[in-house]
């Protein structure tokens, strides 16, 4: 992930004396020199055979997943949450800031907020049962043809199962009680560009079906294999295209291979002093192809923008062929942006192989912050000020007073006595001298990034926008936390399920003149389906305001219930989330922000982009790929 300090734009000469020993850059498009031969080396398809791995030995992912990843729950394998014998909650690991605290307040706030009991546990199934996988349908053909290739590939259990599956929460309820669908046939691992080519030649030729796989942090069911598919299904796992091709210095460019990551993306670029700031949620496992497959959208996207405000040129290979502008100009009028036919299409059309991106020199300075609002309201009052001064930070996010006391849960043991003391003057402070309801009062997070100079200006702007809605600074440590929690709150899912309790987020974006109607109608809406739907315990149902535009806001719902009690908690729990969209878009929100539409949202789809809408890209899905080799069937 993004380094907070790292070079500042004054040092560019040390970053062009350093980069090329470790990234191989260029500092145009024009012809190379010989000095250029280890570049061009660089770009070329590396070495094929059974030994993928030797390169890139520093990567987050290697090809057997397994060996650091979790099959049946979010993350690495040796990270998560559990209670310890004194029942008080702590993370394992040594991987994040959180490894190895205790969290005292956890256990009590489950408790509290769901009627869970240590003494009601549920576990997961601990080993992958490979002899309850259904056997591969191969297609001999094609893998005759493949063998030439010498592209790895793999029929193993272990290997289909890990990417036949995304986050959503009916495919890891499946997956933690030992249950398999339909999952890939094989996967095929290619190691560049033309390794897709041969891949996509070969499955037209044989009419094999491909399911492209980034990061696998899908929550759309997008990964999830139809089970009305006949033909054999490969997985195309990108993640040995990995690298940077090259960095362009004048143009403050890079062009990446799609299956990198986003944390090894960072990590690399930061070694020569630039970053992207593209960091969603899942930035330590989503790649770069599927940020662009599904419309990603980041955290610090105020400063560094969208997905598709950060793509110079992309490169996708389909069945018609590869699709990519001639140049890679910042901006083109030569009718419809073939971009947007890319960015979005989910895996339907092809497969991305390489992306240009604009990248930035590292920030020189970076602070967090915080401010407490008496209420929701104020809070997005103070929010739509600042889109409309346009002076946001690099991330603004508002969370709701449950989620604030869900924060505050997770809270871990401090050792100072002091600050114990200083924690409860500051409680002091804003509930009884400022009067501030601690039942209703919410806060926001905050994130400056960039020279240090201007960042302390900004900072006092938005700090002074905050106190004409009420807003009290609540310091540095609060903002710093809210963002720590960002890379570790989703291993909670995996906690509560060992506890009956299930849950779910999900995402839109809504005009400004919405945001307070469908956070409130669509939280009431959830807890009415639970009570209505069975649900014995009061659910959490809360929210979030987490990017702002000049004209609206992403807004994010968490839920979850426990679910003793119940026969069917995953269909409840489905019955639910179906009637939360359904209140969503009633009161005018969109179906999705950044998360995309896969196949478990696509029955809105043609409420959403209107009938003309869904034959365009019935059009071009029919063009590029008649024979639906890429038949994963989102979207349509």
């Amino acid at each position: 992930m993004a380094s907070g300090g790292g070079s500042s734009s004054g040092e560019l000469p040390d970053r062009q004396r350093i980069a090329p020993q470790r990234l191989g850059i260029t500092t145009g498009h024009g012809p190379r020199t010989n000095e250029d031969d280890t570049t061009v080396a660089a770009a070329e398809c590396k070495a094929q055979g059974s030994h993928p791995d030797t390169t890139n030995e520093q990567k987050t992912v290697p090809r057997r997943r397994q060996e650091v990843m979790k099959w049946n729950g979010w993350g690495y394998s040796d990270s998560k949450f559990f209670f310890n014998k004194k029942g008080q909650a702590e993370f394992t690991g040594k991987r994040y800031r959180l490894s190895g605290l205790i969290i005292p307040g956890l256990k009590d706030w489950m408790e509290g907020t769901f009627g869970a009991s240590l003494q009601h546990k549920t576990s997961a199934t601990p080993l992958l049962n490979s002899n309850a996988v259904q056997p591969p349908n191969i297609n001999k053909a094609f893998v005759d043809d493949l063998k030439s290739t010498g592209i790895p590939l793999s029929q193993d259990a272990e290997d289909r199962v890990y990417r036949g599956y995304g986050h959503c929460l009916h495919e890891i309820f499946a997956l933690r009680e030992g249950k398999f669908g339909r999952v890939p046939d094989m996967v095929l691992w290619p190691n560049c560009h033309d390794d897709v080519v041969k891949i996509v030649e070969l499955a037209c030729k044989h009419n094999v079906c491909i399911i492209p796989y980034g990061g696998g942090t899908s929550v759309s069911s997008a990964l999830e294999c139809p089970q009305e598919e006949t033909r054999s299904i490969v997985s195309l796992d990108t993640s040995q295209m990995n690298r940077i091709l090259w960095i362009d210095e004048k143009n403050l460019t890079a062009h990446v291979e799609a299956g990198i990551v986003g944390q090894d993306l960072e990590r690399l670029l930061n070694e020569s002093g630039y970053c992207t700031g593209h960091e969603p949620d899942s930035m330590e496992f989503s790649s770069l192809g599927g940020w662009v497959a599904t419309r990603a959208s980041g955290m610090k996207k105020n400063v560094y923008g969208n997905i598709e405000d950060l793509v110079v040129h992309v490169k996708m290979v389909t069945p018609q062929g590869v699709i990519e502008k001639s140049c890679q100009g910042p901006r083109m009028s030569t009718g419809p942006d073939v971009h947007h036919f890319i960015m979005g299409s989910e895996g339907t059309l092809g497969v991305v192989t390489e992306v240009t991106m604009k990248i930035r020199p590292v920030p020189e300075y970076r602070k967090y912050g915080s401010v407490v609002f008496p209420n929701f309201e104020k809070g997005v009052a103070c929010l739509r000020e600042v889109a409309k001064q346009r002076c946001a930070p690099a991330s603004i996010r508002l969370m709701d007073n449950e989620q604030f006391k869900f924060g505050h849960a997770l809270k871990p043991q401090v050792s100072s006595i002091f600050t114990s003391f200083l924690d409860g003057l500051k409680k002091f402070y804003i509930t009884k001298f400022k009067g501030f309801d601690p039942n209703r009062l919410c806060v926001a997070t905050l994130l400056f990034e960039g020279d240090r100079e201007k960042v302390l200006q900004h900072e006092k702007q938005v700090y002074d926008i905050a106190a004409k809605f009420g807003g009290l600074a609540a310091g540095e440590d609060n903002g710093q936390r809210g963002y720590m929690l960002t890379f570790v709150i989703a291993y909670l899912r995996d906690l509560g399920m060992d506890y009956y309790v299930i849950g779910e987020s999900f995402e839109t974006s809504v005009p400004w003149d919405r945001v307070l109607d469908i956070c409130r109608n669509v939280k009431a809406r959830i807890i009415g389906e639970c009570k209505a739907k069975g649900v014995q315990f009061p659910p959490l149902s809360t929210c979030r305001v987490t990017q702002t535009y000049d004209a609206g806001a992403c807004v994010y719902f968490y839920f979850a219930f426990n679910y003793r009690g119940l026969s069917d908690p995953v269909h409840v729990y489905e019955q639910v989330e179906h009637a939360a969209r359904e209140e969503i878009l009633a009161n005018g929100g969109s179906l999705s922000h950044h998360h995309g539409v896969g196949k478990l949202r696509k029955e809105w789809m043609r409420d959403t982009i209107s009938d003309v809408g869904v034959g365009m890209l019935k059009s071009v899905k029919d063009y590029v790929d008649p024979q639906n080799i890429f038949g994963n069937r989102n979207l349509l």
